[in-house]
């Protein structure tokens, strides 16, 4: 059984919490990590950028000038890529970047991030947030006592509205619902601190795609 340390809404040390070594997938998924965030990074792509190819540059299909005889290189119309103001020759045009992830490759995927983040001690668990203030200087002071220095992923089993407005002037830290955390969160954020419940949701999370998996 693994172990994760569990702390108390104050801070302070509060035992351990055992995680199922079976619900673990180190052997295996790092290939499909890596494509799981190469195609999250790809749909954030905008793909808007667009340029004009001969067809659609304004301007007649008449010649500049006659073929022979001036002692300037030919030329067959202003759109060329070659002139001034003309088209873009392969430029881009509006495209979109998605690539397409398995269901069985992204479950993979998210219990070798997860594993991963567990063995590496990077998961930390805490009772509850209770901010009755929800003043960024009170979570600042709790991740201090936590030994929490360049951010993480705060992970919450229901929406806190007070945890959210504590933590959005706290550089590199996100505020996320056990149900919407990603691959590409578990990789961004090396310390991944969850509440008891939302660790919860978390090995449930864990269980169900080991069951597909099986």
């Amino acid at each position: 059984m693994s172990s994760i340390k569990l702390y108390k809404p104050t801070g302070e040390a509060g035992g351990d919490v055992a995680f199922d070594d079976a619900l673990l997938v180190l052997d295996r998924g790092g290939q499909a990590v890596k494509d799981v965030v190469v195609a999250t990074m790809n749909a954030r792509r905008a793909g808007t950028a667009s340029t004009l190819s001969k067809g659609e540059v304004a301007g007649s299909n008449k010649k500049p000038w006659k073929q022979k005889g001036t002692g300037r290189a030919r030329a067959g119309l202003r759109q060329s890529p070659v002139w001034r103001g003309g088209s873009v020759a392969f430029g881009p045009h509006p495209r979109s970047f998605e690539t397409k992830i398995n269901r069985k490759v992204y479950q993979l995927a998210f219990r070798h991030a997860f594993s991963a983040r567990i063995q590496a001690g990077g998961v930390l668990a805490i009772e509850s947030f209770d901010l009755a203030d929800a003043k960024t200087k009170t979570l600042a002071v709790l991740f201090k006592k936590l030994g929490i220095m360049r951010g993480c992923l705060i992970v919450v089993d229901a929406p806190d509205a007070k945890l959210v407005r504590a933590s959005r002037n706290i550089p590199k830290v996100a505020v996320v619902r056990a149900a919407d955390v990603g691959v590409y969160d578990l990789v961004r954020y090396r310390t991944v601190l969850t509440t008891r419940a939302g660790l919860a949701a978390l090995t449930a999370r864990m269980a169900k795609k080991a069951e597909v998996a099986a």
